[in-house]
């Protein structure tokens, strides 16, 4: 339940916090001084063409960038729209199926490539917001010297929350990417990954650099990138099922190495729009909705009744329970995007807090609500 829950919270701060890139430029560029005399003299020109207008300096010192605004959608959107399409390619008749496949894994580099090019080469003589890039020299060493004890004492608590929060999306994230229905084989390993986290996080903190972790949901699409499955009619719906992973660690050896390799790559990291990335943080949360049978289970109340996916839950909770449960959910979910989206001083450090107790809800509470022979078929991933 808990896994479910902040899978989606995710997908919705991704999705806010493109919406609120888009918003500033359309406030920034669109929505100015400038173009509403723009306007304005245009509306007179179409009524009367020979009155003058005459313009102030704050609009000649500042044009109408409505262009930069309108490509900025553009690419946001193709974006998600390539890379949307591109992941769903294995599902049509074109080319061969390893083509397919292949297509479908590197749907995300593909679209934001191609983005790229069209954005910062096609148009380049629109003014598009960059990714922005510190040229700076990132491994300098804190001056612990200079740290007083009572700024220990006060980030202890601030650390003590952080690191809270990262253990728990560490385990969230490997308790998704180890779900049954991935048919993982090798060793799950969580303490060794907890262990290698913490020596990192503490090497990085010595350089005041950002803490790492197990990060949804590019873990589960990165085990999806190594499956292999297929489409199974049931009930006269279709399901994809993975049919086995290529369980290695290379591969995610060698993605972190190009992260790297991307700290001499800050010119050309420069020229990546950033209306691409927007664009990417939409897809993925997009992507990560496909498999969330919290998603799933909200979509059932728009659904009809004779329509209801042949789930394992469908067959064996009565639809009541199964809308309380949805309910209780999106109770805990709206709770947990108040803490993390409000503008109060600290109150995202309440946040890991609600995450522990959202699961003592689950274990303590909930089950004096719904029966436990419900609650295990709704927690079940089949």
């Amino acid at each position: 339940s808990t896994e479910e829950i902040f899978a989606l919270f995710v997908s919705i701060a991704f999705l806010v916090d493109a919406s609120m890139h888009v918003y500033k430029n359309f406030i920034r560029n669109y929505s100015t001084p400038a173009c509403k005399q723009y306007d304005e003299y245009w509306k007179l020109r179409r009524t009367n063409k020979n009155v003058t207008f005459n313009f102030t300096d704050d609009a000649l010192e500042e044009p109408c960038a409505r262009d930069s605004s309108l490509l900025y959608i553009l690419l946001t959107l193709g974006t998600v729209w390539l890379g949307t399409f591109l992941y769903k390619f294995k599902q049509t008749p074109y080319l061969t199926s390893a083509k397919r496949e292949l297509l479908t894994d590197y749907a995300l580099p593909v679209s934001v490539i191609i983005m790229s090019l069209i954005g910062s080469v096609v148009f380049s003589q629109v003014n598009l917001q960059s990714f922005s890039v510190d040229h700076g020299h990132l491994f300098v060493m804190v001056r612990l010297k200079s740290v007083t004890f009572k700024q220990i004492i006060g980030t202890g608590f601030l650390g003590f929350s952080l690191s809270l929060l990262m253990f728990l999306d560490q385990n969230i994230a490997g308790a998704i990417v180890n779900s049954p229905a991935n048919k993982l084989k090798k060793g799950k390993a969580f303490h060794i990954d907890l262990f290698v986290i913490a020596i990192l996080n503490g090497w990085l903190s010595l350089f005041g650099l950002t803490w790492m972790h197990g990060a949804l949901p590019l873990s589960p699409l990165h085990v999806k990138a190594l499956a292999d499955t297929e489409d199974r009619v049931e009930q006269g719906h279709i399901q994809s099922v993975i049919v086995k992973v290529r369980e290695t660690r290379l591969t995610v050896l060698l993605s972190h190495i190009f992260i790297g390799m991307s700290l001499f790559m800050r010119d050309i990291l420069k020229q990546i729009p950033m209306p691409v990335l927007d664009g990417l943080f939409l897809y993925l949360a997009l992507t990560s909705l496909d498999g969330n049978q919290f998603f799933e289970r909200v979509t059932l109340f728009f659904t009809e009744q004779a329509a209801y996916p042949p789930n394992h839950y469908i067959r064996q909770v009565p639809q009541r329970k199964i809308h309380l449960f949805t309910l209780l959910q999106l109770l805990q979910l709206i709770i947990l995007c108040f803490l993390g989206f409000s503008p109060i001083l600290y109150c995202k450090l309440v946040l890991p807090i609600w995450l522990v107790a959202m699961v003592a809800f689950r274990y303590g509470i909930l089950p004096k609500i719904i029966a436990k022979k419900y609650l295990r078929a709704l927690d079940q991933r089949l």
